[in-house]
């Protein structure tokens, strides 16, 4: 499967930004991959005002996710990008979508929020009380996650364990002390300890990382950006996630389950 991952700096308006998407969408269909993984909330730039998000919201048949896929149509690539859409409670929900030929094929809604580093995004976002996502791209099982997400390795066993060997992750990581580090250690090591392909897309720009990255299940970086904006690709080939299977078995030494139980205490509802 050719995974492509993209970034770019999301500007204040939703149309800039879902004309960087679609210039993406292009490159990547040109380069005949199956899968494009893209940021986390690209409909707009949040710096202090994150009250924003609140107001440049938009639902999954939206201006945004309807004319980004009229952008795949005729297309066999999958794209996976983030957006922030309305929810009943006056909040709204960090919401990735995947299209593919012009339509919708599945929908992730953030389960764990950035409550962290001093920011507070369920101060504006709702996490979701709901199963994670896979969806088949080219006869391969793709696990959603977001951003935050990574953090926690037993959302990505519990994908893995439906039958994922890609995790699919975008992501808008913000600077700060090692969390450079931490990005790329934890992409790694989600990779390593299930054996598995990850495709994680981050925004670039004066508050985000970038260092977007595709990494095989043994952790080596197949294909890597670095600060500015971007489109790289790998092929996920399934004989090597078999390969590193057979080497390294983690998955069948192990001893303990992973319940799918969402936990009541998980943080501000």
């Amino acid at each position: 499967m050719r995974t492509a991952v993209g970034q770019f700096t999301a500007s204040p308006d939703w149309k800039e930004n879902l004309a960087s998407c679609q210039d993406l969408v292009a490159g990547a269909r040109r380069a005949d991959a199956d899968l494009l993984v893209l940021p986390e909330g690209v409909l707009a730039r949040f710096t202090e005002d994150r009250h924003r998000i609140r107001e440049v919201a938009q639902s999954l048949d939206g201006p945004f996710v309807s004319a980004l896929a009229e952008a795949t149509e005729g297309g066999t690539t999958t794209v996976v990008v983030g957006i922030h859409e309305p929810s009943e409670d006056g909040r709204v929900f960090n919401t990735l979508v995947a299209l593919r030929d012009g339509r919708l094929v599945a929908r992730y809604r953030k389960l764990h929020l950035y409550d962290a580093f001093g920011d507070q995004e369920s101060a504006h976002v709702r996490p979701a009380d709901e199963a994670p996502v896979l969806l088949d791209v080219a006869g391969t099982r793709v696990g959603l996650m977001t951003c935050y997400d990574i953090r926690f390795p037993e959302l990505a066993r519990l994908l893995v364990d439906q039958g994922a060997e890609v995790l699919a992750l975008p992501a808008a990581w913000v600077r700060g002390p090692a969390k450079e580090r931490h990005w790329e250690v934890m992409i790694a090591a989600r990779a390593m300890e299930n054996t598995c392909w990850v495709a994680a897309s981050g925004e670039c720009g004066p508050r985000n990382t970038g260092n977007s990255m595709i990494v095989d299940p043994l952790g080596n970086v197949r294909a890597r950006l670095t600060a500015t904006p971007g489109l790289t690709w790998a092929d996920a080939e399934p004989e090597a996630t078999a390969r590193a299977r057979a080497v390294l078995p983690v998955l069948a030494n192990r001893r303990f389950a992973v319940s799918p139980a969402i936990l009541a205490s998980g943080g501000p509802r």
